[in-house]
């Protein structure tokens, strides 16, 4: 396989939504606990969002003055990517298509100091029509960067890059709805890790997978822990 393998590792409802105030329930928490925990058990070399789920997590909405930063220019027919020397360890995955999320530092830095999280190294996967002023803040920032689509994020260019330049070979995809599904659609979703609370969600609430396609997979465990459900599934 050309790409990395991918466990869709998240917290739902007994409804199946993923994001919402049910979260925030205090019948949640344990569930949330024992997600973080599976985080690190699951033993990835990094994980994946998409721009909303890392603005909400870890960047809080700040952006950076990009007047501040000098513009990097790239042949239209020759994006480049930017891959720094000493990249290693456990990656923090943004696919963050017009270049929208502002960091503080080239690494994670979690409030709660999570070992799931903290310290992980961050790269920013962008489409081609990015702003090349935040590609120059990338490069002061000293954050990667991959191109992946023109307008939109290919996903499967940007898996074979993150396998074959970045040295992925297991990823865990945290994202909301919306990038689940587009990992979904196109079959590189391979293994379902989730924590279902005892919870019902509001009608606000978002899916595991938005648009998603008719697909197949297998339970491989099935385990109750305090009332919260932990199901492992596989693709056929």
């Amino acid at each position: 396989m050309n790409r990395p393998y991918i466990i869709c590792h998240m917290t739902t409802s007994i409804d199946g939504k993923v994001t919402g105030d049910f979260l925030f329930q205090p019948e949640c928490a344990e569930a949330t606990d024992i997600y973080y925990r599976l985080n690190r058990e699951l033993k990835a070399d990094g994980f994946i969002c998409g721009r909303i789920t890392m603005e909400s997590s870890f960047t809080g909405g700040w952006y950076p003055d990009l007047s501040m930063h000098k513009p990097v220019h790239h042949d239209m027919n020759l994006k480049m990517d930017y891959i720094v020397d000493n990249l290693s360890g456990f990656y923090a995955v943004a696919f963050d298509t017009h270049g929208k999320l502002g960091w503080k530092s080239n690494k994670i830095m979690d409030p709660d100091g999570d070992l799931g999280y903290d310290g992980a190294q961050i790269i920013e996967v962008l489409s081609e029509d990015v702003d090349e002023r935040y590609l120059g803040y990338l490069e002061s920032m000293g954050i990667p960067y991959i191109f992946a689509g023109e307008n939109v994020i290919d996903v499967e260019l940007a898996l074979f890059k993150l396998k074959n330049i970045i040295g992925c070979n297991t990823l865990l995809l945290e994202g909301g709805s919306i990038m689940n599904g587009a990992f979904e659609r196109v079959g590189a979703v391979d293994e379902l890790s989730l924590v279902v609370a005892p919870v019902v969600a509001g009608k606000d609430s978002k899916p595991l997978f938005m648009d998603s396609e008719i697909a197949n997979f297998e339970p491989v465990k099935a385990e109750n822990e305090n009332g919260n459900l932990v199901l492992n599934y596989k693709r056929k």
